[in-house]
């Protein structure tokens, strides 16, 4: 298998399969393509005509879209979702949420490993999200979401790196210290911090 990817300091949506399939202990080779460079769009239409990351190539199979590629994931080479009825649909809920919602954090807090930014983006509307993320952490079975890793947890990683680069007052931390714990985000905080390129447009507040 082939996963392209862009920055790990800065693509919050490439980093969710990757982790997924990590956790899941799968063998696949990584494309790393650096993002708004000129010849980056150029580069990622070889692998896909979305045009965009992550990509997915598995033998002849070509998926595209974070949360697509999770489902593929779950279908072919292992469990990514709870196996009860209700909590799957749940769990599906809260990353679809995930994926088409939160337009507020994504904006004010964007996904920069590298950086500390305590205080910053704090908008009404991204506090709102903060909440509602918060709401749903608070549910979680333990260690994670829905008890084991899932695809939800994988949707939810992003965030995490969110909060701590914007050092984000929770009332209960110990969703974001597991995931946090979790070897491969910490290889992946590692791979971030050594990437050279810098994008100024999504260095929001320098």
């Amino acid at each position: 298998m082939l996963l392209v990817i862009g920055n790990k300091n800065y693509s919050s949506w490439s980093l969710r399969p990757w982790l997924a399939m990590k956790a899941l202990g799968l063998a696949f080779d990584e494309v790393r393509i650096p993002l708004y460079r000129a010849g980056s769009r150029e580069e990622i239409l070889r692998y896909s005509p979305a045009g965009r990351v992550p990509i997915l190539r598995d033998g002849k199979t070509l998926v595209w879209d974070s949360l697509a590629i999770l489902e593929y994931l779950a279908e072919r080479h292992g469990q990514l979702w709870p196996a009860d009825a209700a909590e799957r649909a749940k769990a599906r809920a809260v990353s679809a949420e995930m994926h088409s919602g939160f337009a507020a954090l994504r904006q004010h807090m964007s996904m920069n490993t590298r950086k500390r930014y305590p205080g910053k983006g704090r908008t009404p509307e991204a506090l709102a999200d903060v909440a509602r993320i918060e709401a749903i952490w608070s549910e979680a079975r333990g260690p994670f979401l829905f008890g084991g890793f899932t695809a939800a947890d994988a949707m939810y990683a992003p965030v995490v790196l969110r909060f701590r680069t914007y050092e984000v007052e929770l009332r209960q931390k110990s969703y974001m210290d597991a995931m946090l714990a979790l070897p491969a985000m910490r290889e992946w905080i590692e791979a971030a911090e050594r990437e050279p390129e810098s994008i100024p447009d999504l260095d929001l507040y320098g």
